[in-house]
């Protein structure tokens, strides 16, 4: 069970000097405090290597495969090597023949989060900004962390020899392509906002992320923002007018609106809007685990209405259990509702929760797959080509 506190430690900007002094104290001392939380949080609870059936094995080689969802930026790893532990790295990736994976960006979480209802008046991502020596300018904005971890992975893809490519445009995505069917191992990458209190109340600021890449703005995360109410904030109200805003600009701009985390109201509001399909990066269903993250089935329908995917997650708030096998369970409930072609994967890697492989594992959940009765077809639609179809139909031509 997640912990709750009754306090809240607001960061207002006219104490931020008390604020820095302390942590530098904390960080001269403890230097090694985000390493060490990076490795408790993000483990795989079934830890590498991995070894799967020569069937899976030479299916899972030929897929097209695409995840929605990891936190990755949100760690000082560098994202071009290889470590011993987090989930993904490029090293990685390739290992595990993605092609496609979505980088969401984190920059604020409450203290002591509740699967229920949280206060947004307080910020742990503070300390770890700090801590992991980010400039000055990210540790009381939310808008320049977004930016500072929007620019990491750009500096990424400069600096991998072309291994690693942001995906911004349909050209884009069909260089990919190409490249991939040449055998060379590039890796797609795609941007995303996890929670649209990063834009700080400034329409403006979404043309700001897109210019730098962003394509994917999830609306909320844990807590009410002036967007749209959380499926875990206080009030778990809908669109707001600014909310609207940003969904007719994001629409306009070819970017992908992502309803992980929304209320039920808000994502009422939104499918009653949209005009492009529409996702959820990372989530489970309530058929399969009733809690107040899920999808209930009249929006996962809705969700599919528009022609949208549904990524199901490879942990345990998710699915209600902690083997691969209830994603696989989650994932069958969802297609039999509305189809196979609604269905794709949202891992949750790095996202500071233990899932159940890291991004080398995901052969056991092609094999998963296979010995639950998917077909190879249903199973290169949901580990991949859902996800192609959707950024074929929503990303800007060029």
């Amino acid at each position: 069970m997640l912990l709750r506190y009754n306090y809240v430690m607001p960061i207002p900007r006219q104490t931020v000097a008390i604020f820095i002094a302390l942590l530098l104290l904390v960080a001269g001392t403890s230097g090694c405090l985000p390493t060490i939380a990076d490795r408790h949080l993000n483990r795989a609870l079934t830890p590498p290597p991995y070894e799967a059936e020569p069937e899976a094995e030479r299916l899972h080689e030929g897929l097209f495969i695409a995840d929605l969802h990891a936190d990755s930026m949100l760690w000082s790893r560098n994202p071009l090597k290889r470590y011993g532990y987090g989930h993904v790295d490029l090293p990685r990736l390739q290992d595990a023949d993605v092609e496609l994976q979505v980088f969401s960006v984190v920059t604020k979480v409450p203290y002591g989060v509740d699967l229920d209802e949280n206060a947004g008046d307080s910020d742990m991502i503070t300390l770890l900004t700090v801590l992991q020596g980010r400039p000055f300018r990210t540790w009381s904005s939310l808008l320049e962390r977004a930016l500072y971890q929007g620019e990491k992975l750009n500096a990424a893809v400069r600096g991998s020899a072309g291994a690693l490519k942001l995906v911004t445009t349909q050209r884009d995505l069909e260089e990919l392509l190409s490249a991939r069917r040449r055998g060379e191992p590039v890796i797609g990458a795609l941007l995303a906002l996890e929670g649209a209190h990063a834009l700080e109340g400034e329409l403006v600021h979404l043309d700001r992320l897109y210019d730098q890449g962003y394509r994917m703005v999830g609306l909320t995360h844990h807590f009410d923002n002036a967007v749209a109410g959380s499926a875990q904030g206080l009030e778990k109200g809908g669109l707001t007018e600014f909310g609207r805003d940003i969904i007719q600009r994001a629409q306009e701009r070819g970017m992908l609106i992502d309803l992980a985390h929304a209320s039920p109201r808000a994502i009422d509001d939104v499918l009653a809007m949209a005009t492009k399909p529409v996702i959820v990066s990372h989530t489970g269903v309530r058929g399969t685990c009733d809690t107040v993250r899920n999808l209930s089935d009249h929006h996962v329908q809705g969700i599919a209405a528009t022609g949208g995917v549904i990524g199901i997650g490879l942990f345990e708030l998710a699915v209600c259990g902690d083997e691969i096998e209830d994603t696989v369970k989650a994932m069958r409930y969802a297609a039999e509702l509305v189809g196979v072609e609604h269905i794709a994967l949202g891992s949750d890697f790095d996202g500071a929760t233990a899932t159940f492989v890291d991004v080398t594992g995901l052969v056991l959940l092609t094999q998963a797959m296979l010995g639950s009765g998917f077909s190879r077809q249903e199973i290169a639609a949901i580990l991949g080509g859902n996800v192609l179809r959707v950024l074929r139909q929503t990303l800007p031509e060029a």
